[in-house]
């Protein structure tokens, strides 16, 4: 492995910032499971799930950013395909973490499932948009439905169900539900400007500002992925 990565390094070309994003975000990925994992050790049993999922989240993204990054040197091209079965695996168990801390406060499967069920929305509609139905106005069509998907989100757990059960937990609880809701509203945000990247539509003026859709999605799933686990493992040693 180590001899693979010095092998990435030696063969990226200086000016490939693209490759160079694909890269750190595998080491970043990696390194943030490794401390998760180990992390988990150290905390109380109710949140050593919690701790899981944060580790599987980031060794998944680790796993395929590896093949992204291997994608992208030989193609030459955004691996979206990878991308988004990335992101269907992951972003549901981001989802997970809400309930998990929230359980204590009597979250139900039902809340569980309806963010499950709009996460996959999101992304299945995100990537028809992007990779399927790729012309005329069908990319913003599709990502009006995704966009929507991603707000019934940002309704449940900034005012509807786990905003509720929020409020009768923990203050700690409190305070790390609220800081995952703000990566949910701003962190994730970042990936809509990604999408108007790398579609085509009434927000092609997006191409002035002379961005990679895939530099744009790496930065987001770094500062989301590890940020959501981050998050986790403050709660978990809290003594909560």
């Amino acid at each position: 492995m180590l001899n693979y990565f010095l092998a990435t390094i030696k063969a990226m070309p200086v000016n490939d910032y693209v490759g160079f994003t694909f890269f750190v975000g595998t080491m970043a990925m990696m390194a943030a499971s490794v401390f998760f994992f180990f992390s988990m050790s150290l905390v109380e049993g109710k949140w050593k799930t919690s701790l899981l999922i944060s580790g599987l989240i980031t060794f998944i993204a680790a796993v395929h950013y590896y093949y992204m990054r291997d994608y992208w040197a030989e193609v030459g091209d955004s691996p979206t395909f990878f991308r988004y079965v990335d992101w269907t695996l992951t972003v549901p168990l981001m989802c997970v973490e809400f309930y998990l801390i929230l359980k204590a406060a009597g979250a139900k499967t039902s809340l569980l499932w309806k963010l499950i069920g709009a996460s996959v929305v999101m992304l299945v509609t995100g990537y028809f948009g992007e990779a399927v139905y790729t012309t005329g106005s069908s990319p913003a069509l599709w990502g009006l439905v995704s966009g929507l998907s991603y707000f019934y989100i940002v309704y449940l757990i900034m005012a509807g169900e786990a905003k509720k059960l929020a409020d009768k937990s923990s203050p700690a609880v409190q305070k790390a539900h609220g800081i995952l809701c703000k990566f949910v509203l701003i962190g994730w945000g970042i990936y809509p400007l990604g999408y108007m990247i790398g579609t085509t539509g009434w927000y092609d003026f997006v191409d002035v500002i002379g961005l990679n859709m895939d530099v744009v999605y790496n930065i987001g799933d770094a500062i989301n992925k590890i940020g959501f686990g981050l998050v986790i493992y403050s709660l978990a040693v809290s003594k909560d």
